[in-house]
């Protein structure tokens, strides 16, 4: 039996470590991501995290077949607000000794609806489904550094009717930040053709290069180009696994 269901998760600070880098500062993703989400709810059913160097952890290998949406909340266009937070560690091995000072581009009440497609007769999507609903959880979840803890409250949950559809007669909008497949080149030409201009709102579109998972043969993020928007598709481009929440009337993306 299946079960589609969102609760919002939040918290006062958030950091989702990009792999690149400069000397200067560490970037976080704006956007929770599959990967980091995967990390949360293991944790909130207590499944085990990292624990040998290129293996992959419990949680992992349990839920990466899990179809999830991610729509944010609160945030400007797409965005959060960040702030630089600069950090000093002095423990011996991690510097030979003397001070090693780093600076993290931290995100500012990040807060997002998750969408969780749940298959109930497996065990661990089974316990997801309860801890979600009753607010519990085994080991405390946060967003990319444990001292940034997450909650949400219990009348965030919801549950869903749902069909999953491959074609769409009218104009429609999705929720949730959606995986694009056009060629980067002709990116923009072609998302302005696919997209319709509703002069009642103020119409934006987000960007940005997120991980969908892993490359299990190098052991690193596989990346996707994402978008999430305010202007509605034509009906003729429907993207992959766009789902309708038949209760009200909406569409997500769970990947």
């Amino acid at each position: 039996m299946q079960k589609l269901i969102s609760v919002d998760l939040k918290s006062d600070f958030g950091f989702f470590r990009k792999p690149d880098a400069n000397n200067t500062i560490n970037l976080s993703y704006n956007m929770l991501h599959k990967p980091a989400l995967l990390g949360i709810l293991g944790a909130i059913i207590g499944l085990d995290g990292y624990k040998e160097k290129g293996k992959f952890p419990e949680y992992y290998e349990k839920l990466k077949d899990l179809q999830i949406g991610i729509e944010p909340l609160d945030h400007e266009k797409g965005n959060f607000q960040k702030t630089v937070i600069k950090y000093s560690n002095t423990v011996g091995y991690a510097n030979n000794g003397s001070n090693y000072l780093t600076e993290e581009a931290t995100l500012i009440k990040p807060s997002y609806r998750i969408y969780l497609l749940l298959e109930l007769k497996d065990e661990h999507q089974n316990r997801l489904y309860d801890y979600l609903k009753e607010g519990k959880t085994e080991y405390i979840p946060y967003f990319g550094k444990n001292e940034f803890p997450i909650w949400w409250d219990k009348d965030s949950f919801g549950e869903y009717e749902f069909e999953k559809v491959g074609e769409i007669k009218e104009s429609y909008k999705i929720r949730t930040v959606f995986e694009k497949k056009e060629i980067v080149k002709d990116q923009k030409e072609q998302i302005f053709d696919l997209f319709n201009f509703h002069k009642s709102e103020s119409p934006y579109i987000y960007f940005e290069r997120l991980p969908k998972g892993f490359d299990e043969e190098l052991i690193q993020y596989d990346l996707g180009e994402f978008v999430l928007t305010t202007f509605s598709l034509k009906s003729d481009y429907v993207p992959e696994n766009i789902y309708l929440l038949n209760s009200i009337q909406e569409y997500v993306q769970l990947h």
